[in-house]
């Protein structure tokens, strides 16, 4: 059942409960994490719209301690993962051992540390691609495979994962069909002066901040489902889509010049799914019940950055994935004007709203 547009009191409530939690878990992050409000928020949408991010930034950006604290503030069991070149995939899943401590000989599954709620994947680009691979059924599916038996992972579930862009000695690049199944890709850039000079006043303290748990992953689950049930108007749909379809080189309809030009593969259909998924998860941590196409707006950078390709021209223009979506946002209209030149599934959309 989606939210109406005239909720029922429970309904307003819950939306309450989300926006209160909300800023309650971002002040225990502030606690801990100095600035880094942006990366905070796009973390915060990705674990209410049960989906992953993958965090991007050079060293000493307190990455894995934002993660970590995360977790506390949401009582829910954390594990790290430090990605190393000889890191094997069962390290990662677990695996089956003989056991003899009954008096007979059985073979009994041992979880790895896949089995958790919050799994910290840290330098994931640090390990070959067969032990990335090991998280795609994880991620994907929400369960292992050992030895042909499913073990399903608990729930909630989310994979926060972290690299280093600048250091290219001894990493494997994420695989586009690993990439996709983040939510996010989010960039954890240099704080400010004013946030710098906190950072050094504080971790050089004998100062130790205590986080309060706000929800446990009961309290998660409901409200996880509630953003899935705000409706998403059909022209924000459909602007979702324009904007996906739009990065998409080989189309024949309603591909701007500067995408053929710069771009050498675009978003599949996860793009559409994630931007709506990212957009409702905005609209509810804020304490509303529908979606505009300015939250559509609000998660374009994170959920397509990773999803749209550039070519040698872009990088010879000096036009980075973000350029190009920032001239995307320009040059794509809320609703089309004219149907005339929209392509095949706009028109119909236009003909029929």
């Amino acid at each position: 059942m989606n939210l109406t547009s005239d909720p029922t009191n429970d309904e307003l409530r819950q939306l309450e409960d989300v926006k209160r939690a909300f800023g309650r878990i971002r002040a225990e992050l502030g606690k801990v994490v100095i600035g880094q409000d942006a990366v905070i928020e796009q973390l915060l949408l990705a674990i209410f719209a049960q989906g992953h991010c993958l965090l991007e930034g050079v060293p000493g950006l307190a990455k894995t301690l934002l993660v970590s604290t995360l977790a506390r503030s949401l009582r829910l069991k954390f594990n790290r993962i430090q990605f190393t070149p000889d890191l094997m995939p069962s390290d990662i899943t677990g695996t089956t051992v003989l056991d003899e401590s009954s008096g007979k000989r059985d073979f009994r599954f041992v979880k790895g540390p896949i089995f958790a709620n919050i799994v910290l994947a840290d330098e994931i680009n640090r390990t070959p691609p067969k032990t990335q691979a090991a998280l795609l059924e994880a991620m994907q599916e929400r369960q292992v495979t050992i030895g042909g038996r499913r073990h399903p992972l608990p729930a909630p579930f989310f994979v926060l994962a972290t690299q280093n862009p600048i250091e290219q000695e001894g990493t494997y690049t994420l695989p586009e069909a690993q990439q996709d199944r983040f939510m996010f890709k989010v960039f954890v850039k240099y704080p400010s002066y004013d946030e710098e000079y906190r950072v050094a006043d504080v971790t050089t303290s004998d100062h130790v901040a205590e986080v309060a748990a706000v929800l446990s992953g009961e309290d998660l689950t409901p409200l996880q489902h509630l953003v899935r049930r705000v409706p998403a108007p059909p022209h924000v749909i459909h602007y979702a889509l324009r904007l996906v379809r739009s990065t998409r080189v080989h189309e024949a309809d309603g591909v701007p010049e500067f995408i053929r030009e710069w771009v050498s593969w675009g978003s599949g259909p996860r793009g559409v799914q994630y931007l709506l998924l990212g957009a409702k998860a905005r609209t509810v941590l804020n304490g509303r019940f529908s979606v505009t196409t300015d939250d559509i707006k609000a998660v374009v950078h994170p959920v397509l950055r990773h999803r749209v390709i550039p070519n040698f021209s872009a990088d010879s223009a000096g036009m980075n994935t973000d350029k190009i979506l920032d001239q995307l946002l320009k040059e794509t209209p809320e609703r089309h004007p004219d149907d005339a030149i929209a392509p095949a599934w706009e028109r119909a959309f236009m003909a029929n709203p």
